[in-house]
């Protein structure tokens, strides 16, 4: 078993100082189970320990997608400069600026210098690069181009997250707007209402019934407030419990937003788009269609497309082609099941799949921007709508003074 292997499950990092062969002076930062440890893992590599001290650091978060997409891209790029594997990582450990990537990149570091290939190291992270990226840089080691598949690879990211921010960017917005919106008139009945109620008893008559409204649910707002913020979070944690526990609840409300009117149609267009790019950076990669089928189901981001994905990956390994399993699955438009009929015998699978992402993200990037220029005023003008009955509401008994008085 190599020393990279008998690693703690919580390895640690150290600093340390030693002299080669030729009696020079080299320092560097390598994880390890332990002082001894690192020292052995040195003299595997020709290097005596002279001084080792330990890296005491705050736990760190997990690196992001963009992160990770950086480091990919840095990483192809000098391999494509020519340099081997083990410069270009060390280099990278270096000058590297996200403190959450560096002690993973440590530690791939150590392993490549211990002999292990960069997909065996990364699989020991497993949870940060995820199965698709390792079966790609495996895919790209095996094929000698390594540097090629990194840049695929990356490419594949940058465009994704692009995508992925996008939509998010469109979803967020309205909610945002609605989450002002109702602390707005939170605020409105709990402080500003009761204020006007005390000045309103004093008038001695009756009130509109429009402001007689507003006081009456300001009352049952401040009355019941503790509870109702109680069956908030009761609602609220529920809901996570479910979404954690319950497979079942969160098919249903998978389904349920891609069932939604506006928001389930973007939905469905950016899993589509996710969908055919992976697949053809798979197919691209040279992974049969079957196994790159496997691996796309944990990224389309829904579970009704990942039933999908399996479904139709169950279906090649029968014997059948894709764009026959594509015509059983209705997530599927018939324009890909057309295309596919046509370069499935060509063997150009991958570039159309290409152009089928392209094609949907451009069209999902149109109906982006009429959403947006839609729900900008829409919102705003509802927001101010409410808001103004309830500044009406509240100043009609002052316009009507005259005649309470």
């Amino acid at each position: 078993m190599s020393a990279s292997r008998r690693l703690s499950a919580s390895p640690l990092s150290f600093d340390w100082t030693g002299r080669d062969a030729q009696g020079r002076l080299q320092r560097g930062r390598s994880q390890a189970g332990g002082d001894n440890q690192l020292r052995a893992l040195l003299r595997r590599r020709g290097l005596h320990a002279i001084e080792v001290q330990v890296v005491r650091r705050p736990r760190q978060r997990k690196p992001s997608a963009a992160d990770i997409a950086r480091f990919t891209r840095q990483l192809a790029a000098l391999l494509r400069a020519g340099l081997a594997l083990v410069d270009a990582l060390h280099m990278l450990v270096r000058t590297q600026e996200q403190a959450s990537l560096l002690p993973i990149l440590e530690q791939i570091n150590a392993d490549l210098q211990d002999g292990q290939s960069l997909s065996s190291a990364l699989q020991r992270h497993n949870t940060v690069f995820g199965d698709l990226y390792i079966a790609l840089v495996q895919a790209g080691e095996l094929s000698g181009r390594l540097d090629l598949m990194l840049e695929r690879l990356a490419t594949h990211q940058e465009k994704t997250q692009a995508l992925a921010r996008r939509v998010r960017s469109a979803l967020t917005y309205p909610a945002v707007v609605l989450s002002v919106a109702v602390a707005v008139l939170v605020v409105i009945m709990v402080f500003v209402v009761p204020a006007f109620e005390n000045v309103f008893a004093a008038f001695g008559a009756e009130l509109p019934w429009a402001t007689q409204w507003v006081i009456g649910a300001s009352r049952a707002l401040v009355h019941n407030g503790p509870l109702l913020l109680g069956a908030a979070l009761a609602l609220v944690g529920s809901l996570l419990w479910a979404w954690r526990r319950s497979p079942v609840f969160v098919q249903r409300l998978d389904a349920l937003r891609l069932a939604l009117p506006v928001w389930g149609r973007l939905l469905q267009e950016a899993a589509l788009a996710r969908w055919s790019r992976t697949l053809a950076t798979l197919l691209a990669a040279g992974l049969p269609l079957a196994q790159a089928l496997q691996s796309v189901r944990g990224t389309c981001g829904h579970r009704a497309h990942a039933r999908a994905t399996e479904r139709l990956a169950q279906e090649i390994e029968r014997g059948s082609s894709l764009h026959a399993a594509l015509a059983r699955e209705p997530w599927f438009p018939p324009l890909l099941q057309q295309m596919c009929a046509v370069r499935e015998e060509s063997g150009t699978l991958d570039h159309l799949l290409e152009k089928v992402a392209d094609f949907q993200e451009a069209a999902l990037d149109e109906r982006l921007q009429r959403l947006a220029s839609l729900i900008e005023p829409s919102t705003v003008l509802l927001l101010g709508l409410v808001v103004g009955a309830l500044v009406l509401s509240l100043y009609l008994p002052v316009f009507q003074m005259g005649q309470i008085v």
